[in-house]
């Protein structure tokens, strides 16, 4: 994949007395979290700040994206992802474009590849794109000169809900070293929980994988790992002590079907999280979900609409860190 390093001179944003130095950027495309750098996601926290304004109008609108089109391209099934980056690229002043597969010529037996030269060659400048294939993106990173935003690709990851799950934890707890943060649930099939785990560490978190062995990929936090800060814990009450954020994932039916649960009741029973386990973390703990939640299931309704919970607070700040991302990506040459 080929990078980009910004101009060393401060890029001005709405005003002329706000100025922020972009120069530790170097993405062309954003596919994970592990090619980030620390400075690289502070830098996307600081301009997400200044976005933030802009969004509650404290800031003017933002015209950096107004000769630029931003097509969302959907193989998937979303709500808040698509409608975010939708947002997002509108606060920028883009053109927008939104495409589901379901809707297009894929479903003639168009290929991918086929699929984004015809998007480039309608002018289509940066695009988001979800699909159930892990690794799309980076095969069409190879072949394409539009920026590419993964919105999600399979089982692999999905960086902006990283970025804005990190995001939120920074506004609420300020440096995020050395805090424990337990991520409970199906992580073998989360590409929500591969890409937190990347981010977590490259800010200096602890971070405890919490779920059913069936659910949990084989041979992460052994030693010689990747990912010396992660640990595996099956005993929820030992994850959750003295945990400072809990992130718990959704758990999808399909999983019983498939033979990796007994039943969705034992689920419930050995990992769902209550009020009375969310006790064991430390009384400011942050209890986080991407969404879509199954109440009742892998999180009770008190505890997803209880004080500790900043379950929409996620969600507005995933269109803050998105204009971040977009922005920053519509200045980025090859």
């Amino acid at each position: 994949m080929k990078t980009t390093r910004q101009e060393d001179n401060p890029v001005p944003l709405a005003k002329p007395e706000i100025v922020l130095d972009t120069s530790a950027w170097r993405h062309y495309h954003v596919l994970d979290l592990d090619d980030f750098t620390a400075e690289e996601i502070e830098l996307v926290f600081r301009l997400a700040d200044i976005m933030k304004k802009v969004m509650s109008h404290e800031m003017e609108k933002l015209t950096t994206l107004k000769d630029k089109t931003v097509v969302n391209l959907f193989y998937e099934s979303s709500t808040r992802t698509r409608v975010s980056f939708e947002a997002a690229a509108i606060n920028l002043s883009a053109t927008v474009v939104n495409i589901t597969a379901s809707a297009s010529s894929v479903t003639k037996g168009e290929s991918l590849l086929d699929t984004f030269t015809t998007l480039e060659a309608l002018g289509a400048d940066i695009v988001v794109m979800r699909h159930s294939q892990s690794g799309a993106p980076y095969t069409l990173a190879r072949y394409v000169k539009a920026n590419i935003l993964n919105g999600g690709d399979g089982r692999h990851a999905h960086p902006t809900q990283g970025l804005l799950d990190l995001y939120t934890m920074q506004l609420h707890k300020g440096n995020l070293k050395g805090l424990k943060a337990v991520i409970l649930g199906d992580i073998l099939h989360g590409r929500v929980a591969r890409s937190n785990i990347w981010g977590m560490t490259k800010m200096g978190m602890q971070v405890t994988l919490c779920g059913p062995p069936t659910l949990m990929p084989i041979g992460i936090g052994n030693q010689g790992d990747a990912f010396p800060n992660v640990k595996v814990e099956f005993d929820i009450d030992a994850a959750l002590d003295g945990a400072d954020i809990v992130m718990v994932l959704r758990l999808q039916r399909e999983r019983q079907q498939g033979g990796l649960l007994p039943s969705i009741r034992d689920y419930v029973q050995l990992y769902q999280l209550t009020e009375q386990r969310l006790a064991r973390a430390k009384p400011d703990a942050l209890v986080m979900h991407p969404g879509p939640m199954n109440e009742g299931i892998e999180i009770s309704p008190a505890v997803a609409h209880g004080p500790q919970a900043v379950i929409d607070e996620q969600v507005t700040n995933g269109v803050a860190v998105r204009m971040a991302l977009l922005y920053l990506l519509g200045r980025s040459e090859k």
